[in-house]
């Protein structure tokens, strides 16, 4: 009985001894596979960086440096903040005449040269026929800033406080709304926008449009 006992232990000592050699079998080719795969990769690196090398006769440019940063031209750069949106500004204003006189001087400035910022303006640019949510939605969507011509009227204006909400939820958190005041008080300012710096016109006109061009200029 006791070497029956003895057989079973020795079996089940073989039996243990050849999993163990199985595992260190499989774990010596998983670790060969990965060096193998390492050098076949920095091999092939070699290889990369000896044809850019060649390719760029005397040129040190090396295609896995992390110090190499690409130089793009501001001409391009500025080409393409312009051609990211159909318009650089939305400008939105009450329809009461003195309020859509003024909204047209303000445009008038910003798209003449050299400043030449594509504006939208409702009466102007809507299409005709088609649904005023519509148009107004989408004139949002494709201005890059919003401009709010911020008067007593402003307020009183359905369509202004729809456009005010719609620009606070496509972009409230990337600066791309700009209240303008005009005859407005403190206490008249909106609550939507109490968290927004705005720009007073109520002084002095011309020097409220320069900071606004400034503002939309850094903006892009």
């Amino acid at each position: 009985m006791r070497q029956r006992k003895s057989y079973k232990l020795i079996g089940l000592s073989n039996l243990t001894e050849g999993l163990i050699r199985h595992d260190e079998n499989n774990m010596y080719g998983w670790f060969q596979k990965i060096l193998n795969f390492r050098v076949s990769f920095s091999a092939h690196d070699q290889h990369v960086g000896k044809e850019a090398k060649q390719s760029s006769g005397s040129s040190s440019f090396c295609p896995l440096s992390s110090s190499w940063t690409p130089t793009v031209p501001q001409a391009v750069v500025g080409s393409a903040l312009s051609c990211a949106r159909k318009y650089d500004v939305f400008v939105c204003h009450s329809s009461v005449d003195s309020d859509s006189e003024e909204a047209a001087r303000l445009v008038s400035f910003l798209e003449a040269p050299p400043r030449s910022f594509r504006c939208f303006l409702q009466e102007r640019d809507e299409c005709p026929g088609a649904a005023i949510s519509t148009e107004l939605c989408q004139a949002v969507q494709d201005s890059h800033i919003w401009v709010l011509l911020i008067t007593p009227n402003f307020l009183k204006d359905a369509w202004c406080h729809y456009i005010m909400h719609q620009a606070l939820a496509e972009g409230a958190m990337f600066n791309r709304i700009i209240p303008l005041v005009l005859n407005l008080s403190d206490s008249q300012y909106p609550q939507e926008l109490k968290f927004f710096c705005y720009i007073d016109l109520s002084d002095n006109l011309d020097r409220g449009y320069s900071r606004l061009s400034n503002t939309v200029h850094l903006c892009e």
